[in-house]
């Protein structure tokens, strides 16, 4: 072969696209198209920055699902770690007003009781799975029910409120901004790149990502697969605290219906980014798009008339499986068959 054509051959594989990588955008930017087809007052600056702040629950709760599942594990308890932590952080809060009065403080109190809660939850899970040797599936089934029965239990079957005083200061987490965005947005967008950052360009995320795609071999290779995969359900324990802290302030209440399927639609923001379910590959920037995705079908839904807003679950359900099924699909060569 010529230099010429080496040449040609390098340049055509550097302009080959990776369906893997842009096709994740390709579907929100026909979402969005889509939706303002629907109705024009999807594009409106109003709706469009509700999508964001709404993305920035699941979307931060994603971004440390990709650490798990990358790894290869699986987290199904954290939609009910989020309402168990928004329970404890309410309750901390108004037992220290008497103390503190409703002020600074006690919110601070209460965030920080929130992270410690959110990296206790995330170490036990991450301890069951390792040092247990307790598949991450059961384990992280068992947690959900024992998280949800707590907050149930906390709240006396009914609903825990926030006291109004303590609202009035806490508001402004979720509601106030910063150079024209949402605050909830701004923290996710420092949790995505500080994610991006740990799996792309750090030690450790090589070590989930090989951990991921082969963990006998990972361990021959001197890795500590133990402490690695505990420290990323940590990673998803903080994360979700940090969206708790986010979404406490918007209702000022919890419940035993709080962060209900908020595992689905983690998961599902992790496969629809590119994630592979199984782990070995990681997309901290397809997670983004994929939570952006969950967000805008759900605000379709609400803005149209075409399937029932109720069915939200049910899409959410089905994407997961097609994409899947993408990942796995028939057209998908053998590691061993590829050149």
């Amino acid at each position: 072969m010529s230099e010429a054509q080496a040449d040609s051959g390098g340049a055509r594989h550097g302009f080959r696209i990776d369906i893997k990588s842009v096709g994740p955008m390709i579907a929100l930017l026909l979402l969005c198209i889509l939706g303002y087809v629907l109705n024009p007052a999807f594009a409106s600056e109003g709706n469009l920055t509700n999508i964001l702040t709404r993305s920035a629950f699941i979307g931060i709760i994603a971004v440390g699902a990709t650490f798990v599942i990358t790894a290869g594990g699986i987290d199904l308890s954290v939609g009910s770690m989020a309402a168990v932590i928004s329970g404890v952080m309410i309750i901390t809060m108004n037992s220290a007003i008497d103390t503190f009065g409703p002020g600074l403080t006690t919110v601070l109190l209460g965030c920080g009781c929130s992270i410690i809660l959110g990296l206790g939850a995330g170490m036990i899970n991450g301890l069951l799975t390792t040092k247990g040797k307790i598949e991450a599936f059961i384990v992280t089934l068992g947690t959900m029910g024992i998280f949800r029965s707590l907050v149930t239990y906390f709240a006396d079957g009914g609903t825990l409120a926030l006291d109004f005083g303590i609202r009035s200061v806490y508001r402004p987490v979720y509601y106030g901004d910063f150079l024209g965005l949402p605050i909830p947005i701004w923290v996710f967008i420092c949790v995505a790149l500080v994610g991006w950052f740990l799996l792309n360009r750090t030690t450790f995320g090589r070590y989930c990502t090989a951990i991921g795609s082969n963990e006998g071999v990972a361990k021959y290779s001197a890795v500590n697969v133990d402490r690695i995969k505990t420290m990323t359900y940590v990673i998803q324990g903080l994360c979700v605290s940090l969206a708790t802290i986010i979404y406490v302030p918007r209702l000022g209440s919890a419940s035993a219906s709080t962060g209900v399927l908020w595992e689905l639609e983690a998961i599902a923001a992790v496969i629809i980014g590119g994630t592979v379910l199984k782990g070995g590959y990681g997309r901290i920037g397809g997670t983004v798009i994929g939570a952006l995705i969950l967000t805008t079908i759900g605000n379709i839904l609400n803005l149209t008339d075409l399937v029932s807003n109720y069915l939200n679950g049910t899409m959410q359900g089905l994407i997961i499986i097609i994409a899947v099924w993408l990942q796995r699909g028939p057209w998908q060569k053998p590691a061993s068959s590829q050149t």
